[in-house]
């Protein structure tokens, strides 16, 4: 099913048991944000300021590392980059990107400031949009180890169905910009 996103100004299909984080705290404008009901997964939609860098490889690099860095995840025991893969962008709804990238990589972070750390895979899609000078970032947090010592450990009952990175997928193949005045 189509959500919209950002006012009606981008739609695209999310997966089941998304809830909208801002229906229980608020979230800036620039973001939309939503989670799992029952697991800590999560999918985040940001609208940013075009990174310049030499290359679309170095942007997207360039936006991972600031997930790292406010996830306080910035060393190399803490962050990896596993691969960089540029999609096919004729198949995709949103027609105005220059490039697509989808980045898979690992960070160990900690909730709310907690010693516990988890290691969550981190799927970054990266939207070039140079004509609006945008970056949008569609970034899937999947946590694969919760540590024992951490707030977000609890049990998880056996029927609970986590997003896929097919889940995943076809919300960045189905987003669709309808008002580009979302860009300013």
């Amino acid at each position: 099913m189509e959500h919209p996103f950002f006012g009606g100004a981008m739609v695209g299909k999310l997966p089941a048991d998304a809830n909208d984080i801002s229906e229980i705290r608020e979230v800036p404008d620039h973001q939309e944000v939503f989670a799992h009901k029952d697991t800590d997964q999560s999918i985040i939609i940001e609208v940013l300021s075009y990174v310049q860098e030499e290359t679309d490889l170095q942007a997207v690099k360039v936006h991972f590392e600031e997930l790292a860095s406010s996830n306080d995840a910035s060393t190399s025991d803490n962050s990896c980059i596993l691969g960089i893969e540029q999609l096919d962008k004729k198949q995709l709804s949103l027609t105005q990107c220059s490039a697509v990238y989808w980045l898979t990589g690992q960070q160990r972070v900690s909730k709310y400031q907690e010693t516990a750390r988890n290691n969550v895979n981190i799927h970054m899609i990266l939207y070039r949009l140079p004509e609006f000078t945008t970056d949008l970032l569609v970034t899937f947090n999947d946590p694969v180890n919760v540590s024992p010592d951490s707030s977000s450990h609890h049990a998880v009952a056996t029927s609970t169905v986590p997003w896929t990175l097919e889940d995943v997928r076809t919300l960045v193949f189905s987003l669709t910009l309808l008002n580009t005045g979302l860009f300013g």
